[in-house]
């Protein structure tokens, strides 16, 4: 059977070598360049990957194009060092590098996505970026606290969006229609574009998108997975100014509203898959709505003590609301609004002491929040002070940062140092106590130094080969949901306030290689995270309500470590060849059973298992169609934390089996405006779930988009 699983790739591999062979002599082997031309801007300013002293990746239109992705953190599946889990269909949450949730930060054109009721572990706010909007995907990994602040630990993405196709003399515009379809997904998803200029001075783009999704289908055992469908719809639009050839102004909003996005794995509805245990409650569904505007001015090129300045305004309204039915009958809806201002500026100045980056931040968040309980019979019976976070809160975030790229002892070694001043403050006027249950207010301030040295060796002339190694800190802040979250955190547990909290620190070393010839490119490196003062969740003893209390302590502390391999080669015109591995531990010291008791090491919680992946590629000659095949195979996690352990609904007992998974994707371009991309994914119809995740995956699913630009 496994021959016959093997046969299609095989099949392409021989063709692969085949052709590489017959094209040993020609002109066009050593002449087609492995990368385009691409810059990144990481580091708050363009620079080309392979010259960045870490590891980034772009993730291009192109590529998500082809691959298809649902959701924003589907579309980084393929990274290296990067584990999708789901809690809920509707509800993805990358780990990167060990991390997930409010340890990694989000940005949208820049903007932080994160506030300050992002909560520990899995969440479902990255599902609210619409996919169909992005032009680009940036992902750092490790710390970058020197430049985005608290949040950014195990990595930092940043999504640009899409803006106007291009400038000319007159008005011009372009129209965008796209539809996808999914089998297994049972869903349906439609964009309707326009961008354009008024000549060469403004620009615009206006679009809107319609999703949806039915109940997701698993393999060939489970089947379908009941109320896990549900409905989004998104609307963006930018306008860009061309204030001069060297500056611009940028105004954007961005909307998105999701409906009835269960998480099933706590309800009734809910599987049994080896041996994970099923949900009590009758109904647990999420509402999620955002909405985003900012301005922002960027200039280039300027004269005087900077060259470049940028700076940006935003307003940014996030709004969650959670209805729950018991089993008893008895229902809960509870919810939250935040309300960010955000403002930052940075500029970049070229001296005689090396490439300055410097700026500020500061992040202003109103929040407010509402939970209110019902009898079986419809009454109204209760409303708490709070809701899942303390209600009339504010929380203030603000940086001071400053890096210098300077060459060091020749011109193809560059140093970097960078350093950073994080102030945050949390008010909340009203938290309930869990002693005694009365209203009681919080409120802190934390600061933090954080800093970052980076050595970047560019080997040859030719500029093949880098080699970089590294320190960087980070630093997370305690937020209103460590400090006042009173909900469910998982598996029969109930997470209560806990006000006595400071903040995270962590300190990643890294080391690697990039290499970039004509037909192969690839990049390597080992990184080891020191991880200190980690707020972790721990049993108390105490039964609230028939749940088991947990609170937060400063407990955690320890290493994650690993080793990430992402290459390409061009085995000739035609062919390309993709592979990447991923591979990490991790050990935390903390409080497994009750508050007092001794401390054990354990593994790190929910860590990617080793996972590799590859993918073969074919693109015909005149560019008008592609295949690719390839598979994603990931080993058993059996490592598990005492809090896995208790994860009984989402993580099988022993562990997460491994599988391996098998995609074939092709592409036809009959016409210069029109695309048509098909894709079967999991070919082989097999259950499986990515580890930590409270559903499977989608079983054999096959999927066609068309896209038209006119």
């Amino acid at each position: 059977m496994r021959t016959g699983l093997f046969s299609p790739i095989v099949l392409l591999v021989s063709a692969a070598a085949t052709a590489a062979q017959a094209n040993t002599n020609t002109a066009e082997w050593c002449s087609y360049p492995m990368l385009p031309p691409m810059n990144v801007t990481a580091r708050r300013i363009e620079a080309p990957p392979l010259r960045l002293p870490y590891l980034v990746e772009s993730i291009e239109a192109e590529e998500l194009a082809e691959r298809l992705p649902r959701t924003l953190p589907e579309a980084l599946r393929d990274t290296p060092g990067v584990m999708v889990q789901k809690t809920g269909h509707g509800q993805g949450s990358p780990f990167i590098r060990g991390f997930t949730g409010f340890r990694t930060l989000l940005l949208v054109d820049g903007i932080r996505l994160n506030n300050s009721t992002f909560r520990e572990g899995p969440n479902q706010y990255w599902n609210t970026v619409d996919p169909l909007t992005i032009e680009r995907i940036e992902v750092v990994k490790g710390p970058s606290s020197v430049h985005y602040g608290s949040d950014a630990i195990g990595g930092t993405v940043n999504a640009l969006t899409v803006g106007p196709s291009g400038y000319a003399d007159g008005f011009g515009w372009e129209r965008r229609a796209f539809y996808r379809v999914s089998s297994a997904e049972s869903s349906h998803t439609a964009r309707a574009e326009v961008s354009g200029h008024f000549g060469k001075d403004v620009g615009f783009s206006l679009g809107g998108s319609w999703k949806d999704y039915g109940d997701l289908r698993g393999g060939q055992e489970v089947r379908r997975q009941r109320a896990t469908g549900y409905e989004e719809r998104d609307l963006d639009g930018k306008v860009e100014w061309n204030v001069n050839p060297n500056a611009r102004v940028i105004v954007a909003h961005q909307t998105v509203d999701q409906d009835d996005a269960w998480r099933t794995h706590r309800t009734t509805q809910g599987i049994s898959w080896r041996g994970t245990t099923v949900g009590t409650d009758q109904v647990l569904s999420y509402d999620q709505n955002r909405h985003l505007s900012y301005v922002q001015y960027h200039a280039e090129q300027l004269t005087g003590f900077a060259q470049e300045a940028h700076a940006s305004v935003s307003h940014h309204l996030q709004r969650e609301t959670e209805f729950r039915r018991l089993a008893a009958g008895t229902s809960t809806v509870q919810g939250f609004e935040v309300t960010t201002l955000g403002l930052n500026f940075h500029l970049v100045s070229e001296t005689p002491v090396g490439r300055w980056v410097y700026g500020a931040e500061y992040y202003h968040d109103w929040v407010g929040s509402f939970r209110r309980n019902f009898s079986a019979a419809g009454a109204l019976t209760g409303t708490p002070a709070q809701g899942p976070v303390a209600d009339d809160a504010t929380y203030h975030l603000a940086g001071l940062f400053a890096e210098d790229t300077i060459p060091f002892l020749n011109e193809r070694v560059e140093l970097s140092l960078g350093g950073r001043f994080t102030y945050a403050a949390a008010d909340a006027a009203r938290v309930i106590n869990p002693v005694g249950g009365a209203t009681i207010r919080v409120s802190d301030a934390w600061h933090a130094f954080t800093g970052s040295a980076r050595i970047i060796w560019h080997v040859d002339e030719r500029d093949r080969w880098h080699v970089f190694a590294g320190a960087s800190q980070g630093f997370r802040a305690p937020n209103l949901s460590d400090l006042t979250r009173f909900d469910i955190a998982q598996t029969g547990e109930l997470e209560t306030p806990q006000p006595n909290l400071k903040p995270e620190h962590f300190l990643t070393l890294e080391s690697g290689v990039k290499v970039q010839h004509e037909r192969f490119t690839a990049q390597a490196s080992y990184f080891h995270t020191f991880v200190s003062d980690l707020i972790v969740r721990t049993p108390t003893g105490a039964i609230i309500g028939g749940l088991a209390e947990v609170t937060k302590l400063n407990s955690g502390s320890g290493h994650i470590h690993g080793i990430e391999f992402d290459g390409s080669v061009r085995l000739n015109p035609q062919w390309t060849l993709r592979a990447n591995a991923t591979w990490m531990e991790g050990w935390i010291d903390v409080f497994p059973a009750t508050v007092g008791a001794a401390k054990q090491r354990e593994p790190a919680s929910r860590l990617m298992p080793a996972t590799t992946q590859f993918a073969l590629k074919y693109e015909e000659p005149a560019q008008r169609w592609w295949a690719e095949t390839g598979a994603t195979v990931a080993g058993e996690q059996d490592r598990l934390s005492s809090a896995d352990v208790r994860d009984t609904q989402r993580i099988p007992l022993g562990g997460t089996p491994g599988f391996a998974v098998y995609h074939f994707r092709a592409g036809w371009r009959p016409v210069k405006t029109f695309n048509l991309t098909g894709a079967i994914e999991n070919l082989t119809d097999e259950d499986y779930r990515i580890h930590g995740s409270g559903l499977n995956e989608a079983g054999r699913n096959f999927i066609l988009s068309a896209d038209w630009r006119f």
